[in-house]
């Protein structure tokens, strides 16, 4: 395979390398992942994240593990192993499934490599598009909020609600962005902060806590975040603390867009009930570790409820901005999202 680069992602001679999300933004640590195993414990413990950059990691892993020389039958088990690694972020089954098609291929290695960098070089179009698309929604002079981490370092291009934002700062729309800092994992404070100082766009970093005092007085006109799936009725999964984002946002009359790619929708998905959520390591919430160390601040026997990601209604939604366009609360409402969108 080619050679590649993205922001998280890199090929370099038939080896695919992660950028650890982890160690950011103190250490720039790029670590090898020369097999399945490796990972899953990539995506599992989030040095890879984000619901596009999972998928494109293991696209290109199954085609530089088909270029070494693994057989058919072991690279569908390989697949199978890594469509469970996530159970929430539905572009990875998509591009497993993309994958899983060539694989049947009588020349599968091509087909498998072919397929995996057009992945890629697709995500970059898509996070572009999304970034034209809801760059027309930002008003001059925008204070936005936003959550979670949704920039190039959760995909292979701009990023999506990110990207929206980084778009309308080059417009000259864009005040400044108030940044939550995302418990428990803090991959605003760590990682969406330091993507907007790399772009130069003034923000604030702020508790999750200050979101509602910030809107009630008025300082917030709209809320940009992304997603891990959206169901057929238009309900979103994302990063847990987005469902109460959209309730405040609702209560003080303040736009709350979602910005993904037409891969995020899930049409198989009937609703927000239906979409899985990961219950994760129950030491994210009693203590904290990075490149820093670890502390624990619980007692030890604290019992700890950790889902990664809530549901927003498809109520509390003013726009879906998607690589395809801006899907507006009456379109949902007559049933586009309950088919494959293209």
């Amino acid at each position: 395979m080619k050679n590649l680069t993205t922001t998280s992602l890199r090929v370099r001679e038939n080896q695919l390398w992660i950028l650890d999300q982890q160690a950011l933004p103190q250490q720039s640590d790029w670590r090898p992942c020369p097999d399945v195993a490796a990972l899953v414990d990539h995506i599992r413990t989030l040095r890879v994240r984000g619901a596009p950059l999972i998928g494109l990691s293991a696209s290109l892993l199954l085609a530089l593990l088909a270029e070494g020389g693994m057989p058919q039958p072991e690279l569908h088990q390989a697949l199978d192993t890594l469509r469970e690694s996530r159970p929430t972020a539905v572009n990875l089954m998509n591009n497993l499934d993309r994958m899983k098609a060539v694989l049947t291929q009588t020349h599968f290695v091509p087909a498998l490599v072919t397929e995996a960098l057009r992945l890629v070089d697709e995500d970059r179009a898509l996070c572009n598009s999304i970034a034209d698309h809801g760059a027309k929604l930002v008003k001059p002079g925008s204070r936005l909020l936003t959550h979670c981490n949704t920039g190039g370092l959760a995909t292979a291009g701009v990023g999506t609600a990110l990207g929206v934002i980084s778009r309308a700062h080059q417009q000259g729309n864009v005040e400044q962005v108030w940044v939550d800092e995302t418990r428990p994992l803090l991959q605003g404070g760590r990682l969406t902060a330091w993507e907007l100082g790399e772009l130069g766009i003034p923000y604030q970093l702020i508790c999750d806590s200050m979101a509602a005092s910030l809107m009630a007085q008025g300082s917030v006109d709209a809320i940009w975040v992304g997603a891990d799936r959206i169901a057929a009725n238009g309900d979103v999964a994302n990063k847990i603390g987005t469902y109460s984002l959209a309730v405040l946002a609702k209560f003080h009359g303040i736009p709350f867009y979602v910005a993904a790619p037409h891969t995020t929708h899930d049409p198989h998905c009937q609703n927000g009930a239906a979409i899985p959520i990961e219950q994760r390591d129950p030491r994210e919430v009693t203590g904290v570790s990075g490149s820093f160390g670890s502390v624990q601040w619980a007692p030890l026997d604290a019992k700890v409820y950790n889902p990664a990601f809530d549901v927003t209604p498809a109520a509390l939604i003013s726009g879906w901005v998607l690589d395809i366009g801006i899907v507006s609360p009456a379109q949902v409402q007559q049933g586009i999202f309950q088919t494959p969108l293209k």
